[in-house]
């Protein structure tokens, strides 16, 4: 078995084909990754503005106690005259600033009457103004190739007046359940046959990862079957993924399939749990990672392991998402042989202010109902024993599954 670090660096360091390109208007970009920077073609602020409701004037014009004519009155999106010596403009939040003005003072320390100013407190020289560029200049990166983008990023781009960008294609992943127990959801079953919990719970997962899922296909136990679902999926995807079959029982036909066109496994077994058969394969240069065929199982492996190879075929620059640390709250030991990935919930201790990571109380493979519990997984290094107090590290999912 393969320790679970090199397992994951082993899948980064899958060599990949130029990911296609497309071009999308900004409205689409929610969720896609840039294929090239975004370069900044205005200044912003493009021009000196105000950031308060005020009063604009040249400082030297200021004298305690005396009053300034009003000029003018420039609301945003207007363009003002040049300041005129001894007199002051009123001014709102966005506003240009008059040339020559080098002072905005907020309006609450100013009182007009009678079109005359009277400043209530001494201005300081550059106050309350945005200068042109001071966000971003013309020429530099605001954005660069292979970042995911969110609102943040959109609002950004907006700035420019950028209305289209050259993003990579979404990824398209097949996905293929096998075994004769599995039953669609929606479909009557019988006592020895359980719902196919897979299938929707993997393409959720794609879809919540960017990912386009572009066949969900389903082959009984049956040699020819198999194959068959693997030669589409080969064809139409640039990453397939097995669930099932890919142990060495008589039923198990996910491994000889792929090896009867013509790939070889590049790894198999994983020392990790739950998920230890995992393996590693190609066709056509088209990856293709097998689960193992428990839900909770797949659940985790995708989610701790295989996601940094999905951002990598995504073109993402951040292939490994953040962990954190955090303590261990429960009675029980956890000693195993492989390294355990524990369905936890992160919580914030209102006392000392550390980070607690609560297990499930029932943590075998076979519990699906911890995987809507758990807000994190939670790493128990092999051989080693952890109880309530240890440090450990956790994969947030909200990190690890985005």
């Amino acid at each position: 078995m393969l320790d679970f670090d090199t397992a994951q660096q082993r899948l980064l360091d899958l060599p990949i084909a130029d990911i296609p390109v497309e071009t999308i208007s900004l409205q689409q970009a929610q969720g896609r990754v840039l294929a090239q920077d975004v370069v900044a073609t205005l200044d912003m602020p493009s021009a000196d503005n105000s950031s308060m409701d005020g009063y604009a004037l040249r400082l030297q014009d200021y004298v305690p106690g005396s009053s300034l004519p009003v000029q003018q009155r420039v609301f945003a999106g207007q363009a003002p005259q040049p300041q005129e010596p001894g007199k002051i403009s009123r001014i709102f939040t966005g506003s240009l600033i008059p040339e020559g003005a080098d002072t905005v003072v907020i309006q609450e320390v100013c009182s007009e009457e009678d079109g005359q100013v009277t400043i209530t407190q001494a201005p300081v020289k550059n106050q309350n103004i945005r200068r042109q560029g001071e966000d971003t200049r013309s020429g530099s990166v605001l954005l660069e190739q292979g970042t995911v983008l969110g609102a943040a990023e959109i609002g950004l781009i907006a700035t420019q007046g950028i209305a289209t960008l050259t993003v990579y294609r979404r990824l398209k992943v097949g996905i293929l359940t096998t075994g004769d127990e599995l039953v669609p959801v929606g479909q009557s079953r019988q006592s020895s046959q359980i719902f196919n919990s897979n299938a929707p719970m993997l393409t959720a997962l794609f879809h919540t990862l960017g990912a386009q899922v572009e066949h969900v296909l389903h082959a009984m136990d049956d040699m020819d079957a198999t194959r068959e679902a693997l030669n589409t999926l080969f064809a139409d995807c640039d990453l397939v993924i097995s669930v099932g079959g890919v142990s060495v029982g008589e039923k198990d036909l996910v491994k000889p399939a792929l090896e009867a066109l013509g790939a070889s496994l590049d790894f198999w077994k994983v020392r990790m749990k739950p998920g230890k058969p995992v393996a590693l394969s190609s066709v056509n240069n088209v990856p293709v990672i097998c689960l193992p065929g428990n839900p909770v199982s797949a659940y985790t492996v995708l989610a701790v392991l295989v996601s940094p190879l999905i951002r990598k075929l995504q073109g993402r620059r951040q292939c490994l998402p953040s962990r954190i640390q955090a303590t261990l709250k429960t009675d029980r030991v956890f000693n195993e042989t492989r390294d355990e990935f524990l369905r936890v919930r992160i919580t914030q201790d209102e006392q000392t202010g550390l980070l607690m990571a609560e297990p499930y109380e029932r943590q075998g493979s076979g519990m699906s109902s911890s995987l809507p519990w758990a807000n994190a997984f939670a790493r128990v290094p092999a051989v080693q024993k952890y109880t309530g107090g240890d440090r450990v590290w956790v994969y947030p999912k909200e990190d690890w599954i985005r």
